[in-house]
């Protein structure tokens, strides 16, 4: 059996995120999708997956994903085995990134988090992809599926995330830092700077044609990239 893999999630996101991946990576391999909507820090969102995690198994974790990533190499760096990093990023929150997090969770309490889906759709996915109607239907299902409660209690914890850097610069294992060329959240050069710090062991792959959500807007190159990761 190959070794076991944990997939991340994003931000009201669950494992529809990585349906696309899922045959190829499933081929006799024991696949794990980390639930992240029940807790409002990292630290108890890992502690949760690592209750149910193998004893050693390669990661990979989109946006939200790879700050969960982050905080089980703090937790637990012994136990993964590989890292692939997709449309991340290691930097802290700040008063600047968390103020749009605010107004969103605001509008959730407020009973519109319709609004929020609409308002987080314009950023996620490349600008080509906007009229995409069965790929927003599917973002906005996966945003349903989270719920207002589970996107409040993420946001929460995105806001309390660390400077990973360091953490991502003693890392051991290898790593891959996957982005779309045309990601707003997460753009190339955050991308480019976490490649720069594993030095050797990374490898950046970019993307052409693809914004935040690279597992769904481009899912072949995607899945031949996490393939190479795993060897």
């Amino acid at each position: 059996m190959k070794e076991p893999l944990v997939l991340v999630p994003g931000l009201s996101c669950n494992a529809a995120l990585y349906v696309p991946q899922w045959p190829a990576l499933a081929d006799g391999r024991p696949i794990l999708v980390a639930d992240h909507s029940h807790d409002d820090m990292l630290q108890g969102i890992v502690r949760r997956l690592l209750e149910a995690a193998p004893a050693r198994f390669a990661l990979c974790g989109l946006s939200m994903g790879g700050y969960v990533a982050f905080e089980v190499l703090r937790q637990a760096p012994e136990r993964v085995t590989r890292l692939a990093l997709l449309g991340t990023s290691a930097k802290p929150a700040t008063p600047e990134t968390n103020l749009p997090r605010e107004q969103m969770i605001a509008l959730a309490e407020k009973g519109a988090f319709d609004n929020v889906t609409t308002l987080l759709w314009q950023k996620l996915v490349a600008p080509s992809r906007l009229t995409d109607e069965p790929l927003r239907l599917l973002v906005r299902q996966m945003a349903d599926d989270v719920g207002a409660d589970g996107f409040i209690r993420q946001q929460r914890a995105i806001m309390r995330r660390p400077d990973s850097r360091p953490v991502l610069a003693n890392a051991s294992c290898p790593v891959l830092v996957l982005v779309g060329a045309e990601d707003e959240i997460t753009p190339v050069a955050e991308a480019r700077e976490m490649a720069g710090l594993v030095g050797g062991r990374g490898r950046l792959a970019v993307i052409p044609k693809s914004g935040h959500l690279s597992t769904l807007e481009a899912p072949q190159a995607v899945t031949e990239e996490l393939l190479r990761w795993l060897g």
